[in-house]
């Protein structure tokens, strides 16, 4: 409810730029060039994690797009996931862009044509989203898919990672002590290696600092890509129809919850189960990490530019 609340409140009252405070706009025009005009690089963090994939980043995170982003994240401007999305999206393509052009790749297809590309949001602590009433970087992936679709590249949320374990604030924490702490923390659900085998995987969250969470992101994605897949129908824990729920909810939308961040309302026509079914984990396959993209990241890692 508050998530809603906040979307109403954000429409009917004016607001002030999440960037500078500049009165009501929701961001401004020169906030706006900062966190989506600048070319989109690659960041590397000192020192680099192990399993860490290629990372790009749209902006620094500094000044006008640090702010944004707090603003999102820890006060509830909701309103700024739709131009964090578009600098997100921007991220994503240059990221797909640099993973196909040293082998000559061409676009990723399924036997339905044109394979989307499959966003794996870092997801928050349970503790945190109850805190925020929301969980920023899924957020902020789901309108970047919306971005991506309308500029013509097929593209879902497939919110599969969870945390197996709390894990302490990360924010007194340096390199070295992000990395133990984060250490196995993270976890694909049941049977979601399935979700994964329908395109090219990018994992996306809201920052980098040191890389850790993405390193383990990508650890974790990788480890159940590779485990044996739940048969359909096979007794267990947690069947077909109860991993096919957990992720989406039952949903016959997209995702409903884009209609939180202005993207348009597509109707699939059928159900997600129909959609995943037969990914690469029924075939025992293994999906890797195409990359991952950010909104922003350290500005020391866009300094760091070694081939």
């Amino acid at each position: 409810m508050r998530g809603w609340w906040q979307d109403l409140t954000d429409l009917v009252l004016p607001g002030e730029c999440g960037g500078c405070g500049v009165p009501r706009t929701v961001l401004c025009a020169r906030c706006r060039a900062v966190l989506c005009g600048a070319v989109v690089d690659r960041v590397r963090p000192v020192p680099e994690p192990p399993g860490l994939p290629v990372v790009h980043a749209a902006a620094r995170y500094a000044d006008e797009v640090r702010a944004t982003l707090l603003a999102h994240k820890e006060r509830g401007a909701l309103a700024l996931a739709g131009p964090l999305g578009v600098a997100l999206a921007g991220a994503v393509r240059a990221g797909l862009r640099r993973a196909s052009a040293p082998a000559g790749a061409g676009v990723v297809r399924s036997r339905g044509g044109r394979a989307p590309v499959l966003l794996v949001p870092v997801p928050s602590g349970r503790h945190s989203v109850r805190a925020r009433g929301h969980d920023p970087a899924r957020r902020i992936a789901l309108a970047a898919a919306g971005e991506l679709r309308r500029r013509g590249l097929p593209a879902r949320v497939v919110g599969v990672l969870r945390q197996r374990r709390a894990v302490a604030d990360q924010s007194g924490l340096n390199s070295r002590q992000r990395l133990d702490n984060l250490a196995g923390a993270l976890a694909v659900a049941p049977a979601g290696a399935r979700l994964l085998g329908g395109g090219p995987v990018v994992l996306v969250d809201d920052v980098m600092t040191t890389g850790a969470s993405l390193a383990e992101a990508a650890r974790a994605v990788r480890a159940a890509s590779s485990a044996p897949a739940v048969p359909s129908g096979a007794s267990g824990p947690i069947p077909n129809a109860a991993w096919t729920s957990a992720v989406y909810g039952g949903e016959t939308w997209e995702s409903r919850e884009e209609q939180n961040v202005g993207s348009r309302q597509e109707w699939t026509g059928r159900r997600p189960a129909r959609r995943v079914n037969a990914g690469a984990g029924d075939a025992g396959g293994v999906v890797d990490v195409v990359c991952a993209a950010v909104v922003a990241a350290s500005p020391d890692s866009f300094e760091i530019n070694r081939n």
